[in-house]
């Protein structure tokens, strides 16, 4: 018997235990045992180091195809069909992990498992990151947030090439790559930092690695911060970006800390330009929305992920969607912690959703439970 064929065997015996366990389906799918005893315990920890720990443990996982196989009996959709075409790209589901967890694109092995039908890696710089001093993560449990300092902590373009080349490249799943201005004062005048987008894109593309591309310019924690926020300098930054040649879609990740007539007017810039779609948005940097019980230090910088960016990601998902209809792309990123959450996000406009910090709240089963949601409302229409 092949290897293949005995994880199949291996694969359909343990179906079918689980199948017919609706307690243990039920404390392990459903991910009680996660919230009332894992992530308790995993929250003792400094969250860079638990990050780093599950960064290893998933790439060690979907290294082996029985690893794939057990994670995606417990986590991985097998219902009715959600799939999407967004861009001539075909998702197995809608659901995708953001940029800024995958950073160095460890991942992608393992992920189709957990029921995402794609990933952002990065963002990637063109050259390697050390990022910001420690700390670059801190829980707010009370905020249902993470204040995210990591500073575009990465190991650079011509390493995670080499690595995504050496990974085995899985059946639909999409890849996008999400590219921000090298995090160095080397980069940090207007006319260095659009050229080091430019490089780090045309690096990409000259692989030929990814499905998508996304430009990052609302990272905060960088040098010269986020200079390509303002209509004149994204202007100038797109210009150049349009003569990198591509055939792939091109999105943008947009800040949401900012006014409606700011937005507006990114917009209307990106409008000009050879743009497909959006990613609404970014960290929070609103620190009155932090909960008085999450004490923050004064001394602590970052942006806010999670809950506090869910309003204003759905006020400013329909805003792009009244105002350009079907010309943007919209994928909706920020607070999504179950079905009811991804279905605003949806319903306000959004092609595809992202998620980081809700499933590192509420478990490796949230992906697939929204997935679940989106079949039932599905059937029932």
């Amino acid at each position: 018997m092949k290897i293949k064929d005995k994880y199949a065997v291996v694969a359909q015996s343990v179906e079918h235990v689980i199948g017919n366990d609706e307690v243990t389906s039920s404390i392990l799918v459903n991910g009680s045992m996660y919230k009332k005893a894992i992530k308790p315990f995993l929250f003792l920890f400094d969250p860079e180091k638990v990050h780093n720990a599950f960064v290893w443990f998933g790439e060690t996982l979907g290294s082996f195809a029985l690893g794939r196989i057990v994670v995606d009996l417990f986590y991985g959709y097998r219902g009715a069909d959600i799939s999407k075409v967004v861009d001539g790209i075909y998702y197995r589901t809608p659901v995708v992990l953001a940029a800024g967890f995958d950073y160095n694109a460890r991942l992608t092995e393992i992920l189709p498992s957990l029921s995402f039908g794609g990933e952002e890696i990065g963002s990637i710089t063109a050259l390697p990151c050390a990022g910001n001093p420690s700390p670059q993560l801190r829980r707010l449990p009370h905020t249902k947030s993470i204040l995210v300092n990591k500073g575009l902590r990465n190991d650079g373009a011509d390493a995670i090439i080499k690595r995504l080349q050496a990974k085995e490249k899985m059946k639909d799943f999409v890849l996008g790559v999400s590219i921000a201005r090298t995090n160095d004062p080397s980069a940090s005048t207007v006319e260095a930092g659009i050229a080091d987008y430019a490089l780090g894109l045309e690096k990409m593309i000259n692989a030929g690695v990814g499905d998508y591309y996304t430009i990052n310019i609302s990272c905060p924690n960088s040098f010269g911060g986020e200079a390509f926020t303002t209509p004149e300098l994204l202007e100038k930054l797109f210009a150049r970006l349009d003569a990198v040649s591509r055939a792939k879609p091109l999105y943008v990740k947009m800040p949401i800390s900012i006014s409606d007539e700011t937005f507006r007017q990114l917009l209307a810039v990106l409008d000009r330009h050879e743009v497909s779609g959006v990613i609404i948005g970014n960290l929070q940097k609103d620190y009155a929305k932090i909960d008085a019980k999450d004490h923050m230090p004064k001394k602590y910088e970052g942006g806010l992920s999670g809950k506090p960016c869910e309003d204003r990601s759905n006020e400013l998902i329909a805003f792009a969607k009244k105002e350009y209809q079907k010309r943007f792309t919209v994928i909706g990123c920020g607070g999504v912690f179950s079905y009811e959450d991804a279905k605003k996000k949806f319903d306000a406009g959004a092609d595809l959703i992202q998620l980081i910090t809700g499933m590192i709240y509420e478990g490796p089963a949230l992906m697939k439970m929204i997935c679940r949601g989106l079949a039932l409302q599905k059937i029932q229409k």
